[in-house]
């Protein structure tokens, strides 16, 4: 694994200008495959903020009446100029975020692309409601974009869902103050200059750097900030719902979860394996939608789990810039002691370890953040700690049962509602247990296939709103009824 060069020090994107944060203090950033710095994150302030929502603020009226046509232009020359520098990115991400340079290029930018391109399109092709009231009045609905918006991204996939929230905030006429992950800080940061090049207007889209309390609680108390998107951990959700409640803000909170991965004693078995290796260990495991808690029909069962651990153990933990890879480091020192606290805890309870269970050591990774991907079984299907806490690492826990009624049960039992997925051939069933689990997405022999036009967002501890399609629309646009007489 090669040396880290001298860190690279980031700064903060405001009216269209990069600036110092006004601290003068950065936040040290490590390469997670190595343990050593490698960028310097502003450590942005409350004076920041203010500078950055007063530069949102004043670009805001003249940026809502432009016309969707321009707005589409704008964003498709962002994704054209994204995906022209697709492999720059990819290797930066898999820097800042420690996943596979792999899977950045193949899921992680693309993905970042066919945002803007989606929302590029769509807002080309918008309806809105008319009724005539048996012809005493005509009704229509007007909608105009709301103001400036706090945009608050996770450090698991930097770019793809920072973009998911800029992408329909450009496209529906509103300017936005974001706030990366001070973990995860490059990507957001390289895509300024992009946004320049594009000719996106001065205080359009403005970003400032930092941590939480210094620069995110700021952001979101701001009496000119009247919506939050946020993606994140669930206690910092709430943090921002009680923050959001004393003005009445529009909130849109994509949370935690701890999904199911049915499988039934008539799935498509080497499907049902090979979606779950993803599923599960995809990204380090670090995706919120990655299916944790695997529930399998008890006729299938010691046939999955040995299978499951043979193909965990062939997976290639090493140096994200290797072709080989199929895992990367996890993003911080303490993310991975999180994860190897929750493996020691199954352990400690009487769970069998059935693959991995141990920090990857091996040479050049001694310093980085690795981790093995884990299998656990022998326990409690819904009173386990691992069962029912988000360890968002590369664990999973694969336990039996019987009847559809028993594992729709398990399924439902935790405080999340995020996603799920079922793998049957027998339609009927799938369609019976996707209606009853109490989850915003319902994958059915299949898993992150997504239709950006279709809601995403999750129930209960999971999440607040939906966003996609018209669901982003309706969040980034205030909707106004207007009644003639005629």
């Amino acid at each position: 694994m090669t040396a880290d060069h001298q860190p690279k020090t980031l700064t903060n994107f405001i009216n269209s200008a990069f600036v110092a944060p006004s601290t003068g203090t950065y936040i040290d950033s490590p390469n997670p495959a190595t343990g050593r710095t490698h960028v310097l994150v502003p450590d942005s302030a409350a004076a920041d903020v203010n500078a950055a929502v007063a530069a949102a603020k004043a670009a805001f009226e003249p940026w809502s009446r432009t016309t969707r046509a321009h707005r589409s232009a704008v964003l498709l020359r962002i994704a054209d100029l994204l995906e022209k520098r697709l492999d720059e990115f990819a290797v930066a991400e898999s820097q800042d975020q420690g996943k596979p340079v792999s899977l950045a290029k193949s899921i992680d930018i693309p993905r970042a692309v066919h945002n803007f391109r989606f929302f590029a399109t769509s807002i080309l092709h918008s309806k809105e409601m008319t009724t005539d009231l048996d012809g005493v009045t005509f009704n229509y609905v007007h909608r105009r974009p709301v103001g400036v918006a706090a945009l608050i991204s996770p450090w698991n996939l930097p770019l793809y869902l920072l973009t998911w929230k800029i992408a329909p905030c450009i496209a529906y006429g509103c300017t936005s103050v974001c706030k990366p992950s001070e973990f995860t800080s490059v990507t957001a940061w390289m895509l300024c200059s992009i946004l320049n090049e594009a000719g996106v207007p001065p205080g359009v889209v403005n970003m400032v750097f930092g941590n939480g309390p210094s620069a995110g609680s700021p952001l979101v108390e701001h009496e000119d900030v009247p919506l939050i998107s946020f993606t994140g951990g669930t206690a910092t959700g709430e943090i921002i719902y009680r923050a959001a409640a004393k003005m009445n803000k529009k909130l849109s909170l994509e949370l935690g979860g701890k999904n199911a991965n049915i499988v039934f004693a008539d799935a498509d078995f080497e499907q049902a394996i090979q979606t779950s290796v993803r599923s599960s260990f995809s990204n380090q495991g670090e995706i919120c939608l990655c299916g944790s808690r695997i529930f399998v029909q008890e006729e299938i069962y010691e046939k999955f789990v040995a299978e499951l651990a043979r193909r965990a153990d062939a997976l290639v933990v090493g140096n994200p810039a290797d072709e080989s890879t199929n895992l990367g480091a996890l993003v911080s020192q303490q993310h991975m002691e999180k994860v190897l606290y929750y493996i020691d805890v199954a352990k400690k309870s009487g769970a069998n370890i059935v693959a991995g269970g141990v920090r990857a050591l091996d040479g050049d990774l001694a310093n980085g953040f690795f981790v093995r991907p884990t299998i656990i079984t022998g326990v409690h299907p819904t009173e386990a700690r691992v069962q029912k806490e988000e360890i968002f690492g590369p664990v999973v826990t694969i336990t039996p049962f019987k009847t559809e009624d028993e594992v729709v049960q398990y399924a439902n039992s935790t405080r999340y509602g995020l996603s799920a997925s079922v793998w049957t051939q027998n339609g009927q069933r799938a369609t019976r247990v996707a209606r009853q689990l109490r989850v915003g997405t319902v994958w059915v022999n299949c898993w992150m296939v997504r239709d950006l036009n279709m809601p995403f967002g999750g129930h209960r501890l999971s999440g607040l709103g939906r966003e996609g399609g018209n669901h982003s629309m309706e969040f980034f646009c205030d909707e106004t009824t207007i009644c003639t007489k005629l």
